[in-house]
């Protein structure tokens, strides 16, 4: 069945993402997929729904793993099931260094196997710190625009500031409408990221 967006989360689960800032990072994407308005939103297309799947990543040579495969979202319930699922996953791979370029590279390839077709295809990048191990970013990002997916990010500022912002601007984002977001720290997470997905799913920046 076709969607009206393919959403490939890539969550970043390196070592400078500690227990505490994991707990707020994924309760924060639980609370935003329970809102009504993300909830709504997700089945106001023409085609009804939208196709998400979240992955982990962290250091180069550490497989990243799908945290909640695809899944078709069309309202209420179904997005309250892909929280729980979500807050139940497991994290793996292990914490290691931010291999951000290899991160990219798996939600690219579980992009690639959405199973519902879909006529946009977005990479949702978030993170606390900048590539610093394995593959570059950039190459990956340039493969992906000539694809057709955009990919968009969240930078969480706690570890390097406004610099993380500019590194996603320039290594990162890429595609049609591609922007990077900001939050302050982890404890904004959940207002940031709740922002984010409804600008990916509408198309358009929220006012609230």
């Amino acid at each position: 069945m076709s969607v009206d967006l393919a959403l490939c989360l890539a969550i970043d689960v390196s070592a400078s993402v500690d227990f505490d800032e994991f707990g707020l990072m994924i309760g924060g994407y639980a609370a935003a997929f329970r809102d009504p308005d993300l909830a709504a939103a997700l089945a106001a297309g023409p085609r009804g729904g939208v196709a998400v799947a979240a992955l982990f990543w962290s250091g180069a040579g550490t497989a990243a793993d799908i945290a909640v495969a695809w899944t078709r979202l069309d309202g209420t319930a179904a997005a309250a099931r892909f929280a729980a699922a979500l807050e139940a996953a497991p994290r793996l791979p292990a914490p290691g260094a931010t291999a951000l370029g290899e991160g990219m590279v798996a939600g690219l390839a579980l992009l690639a196997r959405c199973p519902d077709p879909s006529p946009r295809l977005v990479l949702d990048v978030s993170g606390d710190g900048m590539h610093n191990q394995g593959r570059p970013p950039a190459p990956v990002r340039d493969l992906a625009v000539a694809a057709g997916v955009t990919i968009n990010a969240l930078a969480v500022l706690n570890e390097e500031g406004d610099a993380l912002v500019a590194h996603y601007r320039e290594q990162v984002i890429g595609g049609p409408g591609s922007f990077v977001m900001a939050c302050a720290d982890y404890v904004d997470f959940a207002a940031a990221i709740r922002r984010k997905l409804l600008r990916e799913v509408t198309g358009e920046a929220p006012l609230a």
